[in-house]
Order: C-alpha cells, then structure tokens, then sequence
C-alpha cells in the first residue's frame, strides 16, 4: 500500500508534469499568432514523427548503420494503411497488431 506522503509526492510529480504542457494551450488559446508561427508549427508533428521513425529504424553502430528489418517490416504495411484510411487511430490499431505478430512469428 502506498503511503499518504508517497501519494503526495506522485501527484505533485503528475502536476509538474502536466503543467508545462497545458500552459502552451493556454497562451495559444487566447493570444493570436502570426501566420509564419502557425505555418512552421504545421510541420512540427511530421518532423517528430519522422524522427521517432528513422530511429526507430536505423540503429547506428561504431563503423556503419544498420537496419532493423523487422521494425521495416511493419513501417511498409502500417503506412499503406495510413495513406489508405486516413485514421490516425485504424493505423495505430494496425501498426500495433502487425508488429506483435511480426514479433510472434
């Protein structure tokens, strides 16, 4: 069982957290940016997730990069269904799946 003063702690750790996060909306919410903020925050989300892709990938060793196949394996398939439903949610579920049956097999 957790103790009251551990609880404490866990809520305030989930608070400072959470905090930096919601205060951006905040500002945004009500203070108008410029047209040349809001085109370049446009390109943030791809850029992160092209990241946490290309790493995802690739694995950089001492002399040379090598190329995890089967993280690939799933990357091909979970971005056809991307491009085909359109639905953030269908290619989690999708990607998800693939990946733990790539992982079975």
């Amino acid at each position: 069982m957790i103790s009251s003063s551990m609880f404490i702690v866990i809520l305030l750790c989930a608070f400072v957290t959470w905090l930096p996060r919601i205060i951006p909306f905040i500002i945004v919410k009500r203070t108008p940016l410029p047209q040349s903020v809001m085109k370049f925050l446009a390109y943030i989300p791809i850029c992160i997730l092209s990241a946490l892709i290309f790493e995802s990938i690739f694995v950089q060793g001492a002399t040379f990069t090598t190329i995890r196949l089967n993280n690939l394996c799933v990357l091909l398939p979970t971005v056809i269904i991307a491009i085909w439903t359109k639905s953030l949610s269908i290619t989690v579920i999708a990607g998800v799946a693939i990946m733990a049956f790539v992982r079975a097999v």
